[in-house]
């Protein structure tokens, strides 16, 4: 009986991480670039219920057996593409294939991100919603126009879909777009190999390699919908519901046993 009791306990917690997932996962269903997640689930101990002795090892499909429930592993993100819708800024970019912009946060540390909802700031840098600024490898001439004082604004800048950036500058009353730089795009090597940090972005794990992705197309005026589908959310939830609540009534009839085994005793 303790063994039930553990069982349901074990289950009951699994099915509530599960829940978390999903109402996570509702909750950014309009949170540009966001990526749901899901949590897999793996089994407790099994023992035998008629061991005689120290265990063989052997397969032997007679003997009964009796498990102590499941338990919830890591979440798992689901890196699938989402739903591209145009906006028609300028400053919105989306990505069509694999990988991850770049940015630098405030206390120069790196991170990456799939949102591609970026802003200028009052600086002209093109940074994102919580003001980190977008890597752009710079050319050389990039580099001198930085250095002469250009900036982005909303409108005097254009960006390829191989991630060249061209910028607008004013040659004797006319304008003239220069190669400004590069927005490179960064997959991890392996799977699982970043961690969310929050507000979408991601940090990688030790010794995790960061390469850049050729293989990606960047789509100007354009943001990526997140990936979560509403009705299979909404079914799993259905689903992870019930099993809490059988588990949940599988511990109250074993409490239920447990009183009317220890009233017997008591008399």
């Amino acid at each position: 009986m303790l063994r039930a009791l553990w069982s349901s306990r074990a289950a009951m917690n699994a099915q509530q991480q599960k829940l978390d997932s999903i109402s996570n996962n509702i909750a950014n269903t309009n949170t540009v670039g966001y990526k749901r997640e899901d949590v897999s689930f793996q089994d407790l101990v099994y023992e035998t219920l008629n061991r005689k002795g120290i265990p063989t090892g052997e397969n032997n499909t007679d003997t009964l057996i009796n498990g102590t429930g499941v338990k919830a592993t890591k979440w798992i993100r689901d890196n699938s593409q989402g739903s591209l819708r145009e906006t028609g800024e300028k400053t919105d970019l989306a990505l069509d294939g694999e990988g991850f912009f770049r940015v630098t946060l405030p206390d120069g540390s790196k991170a990456y991100e799939r949102s591609g909802s970026f802003n200028i700031d009052s600086t002209g840098e093109i940074v994102d919603k919580n003001g980190n600024r977008l890597d752009v490898a710079l050319t050389e001439e990039g580099t001198n126009m930085l250095n002469s004082g250009s900036v982005f604004t909303t409108d005097n800048f254009a960006v390829k879909e191989n991630g060249d950036v061209y910028l607008a500058v004013d040659n004797n009353g006319s304008k003239t777009d220069v190669l400004y730089g590069k927005i490179n795009i960064y997959n991890p090597i392996g799977q699982d190999s970043l961690t969310s940090v929050g507000e979408n972005l991601y940090v990688p794990n030790s010794g995790t390699i960061m390469n850049v992705n050729t293989d990606v197309n960047i789509l100007q005026g354009f943001v990526e919908g997140s990936n979560v589908d509403v009705g299979k959310e909404m079914t799993d939830m259905i689903v992870a519901q019930r099993a809490f609540e059988l588990s949940s009534r599988s511990l109250k009839t074993a409490d239920e046993m447990w009183g009317l085994v220890n009233s017997m005793k008591s008399r």
